[in-house]
């Protein structure tokens, strides 16, 4: 007990110690620099999150759970101190009183012997029990919920009980049996393939009618109550007996040598009787001045800022770690720290306790204090990773907020190219992002490829636009390229995001145009990968049938989102670089006119001077590409009379180069009985 209170002396941030710790620093500091430089000793990987978030935060900044794990060592050394106490009372009381004086203690001192061992008895029975007790009505389910359900599906059971006297045999059936006829009986609409209820299999803990017509008295909040009730009753009365014992010390005659003992054992037992009570009651002292009236988990969740939800979160976390105190190490509970517990919540199989993880998560992640320690400790836990990419295919509409809390993880966590590779690297990962473009009720085709029509809800965005931004991130990396283009049907997916049409422009939200933008995005960095990796990626892409004509259909109707069509001349002009999409592109109908007609400032003529200009260069530059070694798309604009324009505008100094190369191109790749109409170049380029 002495090292642990010094233990805990030294781990208090008091003005002494600081000073101790400016001192080691600086000596330390002198002899071989600072102690936190960085190591050189490579990172290991194991199956469990790293511990100690404190070893990479200052201490300005340190983890407002140590305040909750140092909270319970001291209140278990407390507890221990009281079971170490009790323990020695109740050997000493079978041994010595009641073992070598049983007999021949006074009636009055039997029965208080007897009554305090039975009261002490129930206390650390219950104690023993209602850490149990305490875990299960912290649930992270609603308790106060669960606790008015049980107490409506219990009036309802006695109700239940008295009407059935007055009727006939046949219909007393079992309460439970009856609202499964009753709700069986009532027309139910069935719900969504993707969104059928998946029921538990088995009971949830807070929930469970542990006596039959009473289920609102024994659940799990309400046994914790009163077993935390029944240790204070017992404890006062252990303190109450004691004293009356030991102030009044009529143990009766000891003249003779057999008892002469008998009043330094009684003392002895009621003295150990009453320290083990009065140290319980100050445990329990200690815990309400901290908890009920210091607010002490209401601070550290304020300055977690998880919100109010986060109160229940912090009081599992406490419990979890004083249980861990009590009935192992008075040490291990220091060990804990909220990022692991919500990494073990997340890898739990309750829903509940994985959306809890999940949402303590993202509350991580967005807080500036504790992202960067937050994504370093989720990017090195391989369990973490896989449990949050395998949470990205969920489609049951119960864990549609884990899906969305652990996409926005994912997401965030993919930032990091170390982390993007982790990501790209799990079996099945990209199938699972794939899942968050998939659009509930959507007509496809044979090729799955997005049919006309489809108006998507507010949760299809959100879904789609995590993960296009989780590809994006993940397109960063040359080799996740390739793995996005053989990844089954995803390129399919991208693809049927750039779909637009002309109502949309003109009455779509503003996710809809976000999800195209993006898309078009990461589309514009797949085509523009070099090496083979690029060359597949995008033959593949142009064999997808609507690929070009989702194009055509911005440069179209999107005048007004000149960032759209900006990159679906990129797009085009990256495109270009493969021989079959040169031609893909030439032959689809309207789209040589559209880029014409931009390039000539004919489609863009309200809009501001740098952004026209732009959006020229653009397609000047997606139409030399079209040109290049393709003879029949030179004979498709020589046919569209662009000649004379081109040569034109070799005289504008803003469209002079492109023209330029277009018409070079023209020259050199247009075919033979196409050469006469060229004849006008010579003489113009002569200038």
């Amino acid at each position: 007990l002495f090292r642990s209170w010094r233990y805990m002396e030294l781990a208090s941030p008091t003005p002494r110690n600081e000073q101790i710790g400016k001192q080691i620093t600086a000596s330390s500091e002198k002899s071989h620099g600072s102690m936190f430089e960085p190591q050189t000793e490579p990172e290991k990987e194991t199956g469990r999150m790293p511990t100690s978030r404190s070893l990479i935060q200052p201490r300005d900044q340190e983890a407002p759970e140590k305040k909750l794990t140092l909270f319970a060592l001291r209140l278990a050394l407390l507890e221990k101190a009281a079971s170490g106490i009790g323990a020695l009372g109740f050997i000493w009381a079978t041994v010595v009183l009641l073992g070598g004086f049983a007999i021949k203690l006074e009636r009055v001192d039997f029965w208080f012997v007897t009554a305090i061992l039975l009261v002490e008895g129930s206390r650390i029975y219950s104690r023993s029990h209602e850490l149990e007790w305490q875990r299960q009505s912290t649930s992270i389910s609603d308790v106060a919920r669960s606790s008015s359900r049980a107490l409506v599906y219990g009036s309802g059971r006695l109700v239940h009980m008295i009407k059935a006297l007055h009727r006939p045999i046949t219909s007393n059936l079992p309460y439970f049996d009856r609202q499964r006829k009753v709700a069986s009986s009532a027309p139910a609409e069935p719900p969504p393939d993707d969104q059928t209820q998946i029921k538990p299999r088995t009971w949830t803990t807070s929930e469970v009618p542990l006596l039959p017509y009473a289920g609102w008295v024994f659940v799990s909040k309400n046994i914790s109550k009163l077993l935390y009730w029944l240790q204070l009753a017992a404890a006062v009365a252990c303190v109450v007996l004691s004293l009356l014992r030991l102030c009044r010390q009529d143990y009766g005659s000891t003249d003779t040598r057999e008892v002469q003992n008998r009043a330094s054992a009684l003392n002895i037992f009621y003295s150990l009787a009453l320290a083990e009570a009065s140290v319980f009651l100050m445990e329990r002292v200690y815990w309400e001045w901290k908890v009920s009236f210091r607010k002490f988990l209401e601070q550290v969740n304020e300055q977690c800022g998880f919100g109010d939800s986060g109160i229940a979160w912090i009081r599992r976390f406490f419990y979890d770690a004083y249980s861990k105190c009590v009935e192992g190490s008075v040490f291990d509970g220091l060990k804990m720290d909220l990022l692991t517990f919500a990494s073990e919540l997340l890898l739990s199989n309750s829903v509940e306790e994985q959306l809890t993880g999940a949402r303590m998560l993202v509350k991580f992640t967005e807080n500036d204090r504790f992202s960067a320690d937050a994504f370093r400790r989720i990017g090195t836990s391989m369990p973490a990773m896989e449990r949050l990419v395998e949470m990205l295919s969920w489609r049951n509409h119960r864990e549609q907020e884990i899906r969305k809390s652990a996409a926005q993880i994912v997401s965030k966590i993919t930032g990091k190219k170390r982390n993007s590779l982790r990501v790209a690297g799990i079996p099945g990962a990209l199938e699972s992002i794939s899942s968050l473009l998939h659009i509930k009720n959507a007509r496809l085709s044979d090729d799955g490829i997005l049919q006309k029509g489809i108006i998507m809800d507010e949760g299809d965005h959100e879904f789609r636009l995590q993960g296009l931004h989780i590809l994006k991130k993940l397109a960063n990396d040359h080799d996740n390229c390739g793995k996005i283009g053989t990844t089954r049907g995803l390129l399919t997916n991208i693809i049927n995001s750039t779909h637009a049409e002309e109502g949309m422009f003109n009455f779509g939200s503003p996710s809809q145009i976000m999800i195209v933008e993006q898309s078009l995005k990461l589309v514009k960095k797949l085509v523009a990968t070099t090496g083979s990796t690029g060359e597949v990626l995008r033959r593949e892409t142009s064999n997808i049938v609507f690929t070009i004509g989702n194009l055509r259909a911005i440069l179209k109707y999107g005048k007004k989102h000149d960032n759209l069509q900006s990159l679906a001349m990129d797009i085009l002009a990256n495109m270009a670089l493969d021989k079959g999409a040169r031609e893909k592109i030439g032959r689809t109908g309207g789209m040589l006119n559209l880029l014409f007609g931009i390039f000539f400032f004919e489609e863009n003529a309200v809009q501001n001077v740098d952004v026209t200009q732009k959006l020229s260069d653009n397609a000047g530059e997606a139409l030399v590409m079209l040109t290049l070694e393709s003879p029949q798309n030179c004979e498709r604009m020589i046919q569209l009379g662009s000649v004379g324009k081109l040569v034109g505008c070799l005289e504008n100094t803003a469209l002079r180069k492109n023209s330029a190369r277009l018409l070079r191109n023209l020259c050199a790749y247009a075919g033979p009985d196409l050469q006469h109409k060229l004849a006008g170049i010579a003489e113009a380029t002569k200038v």
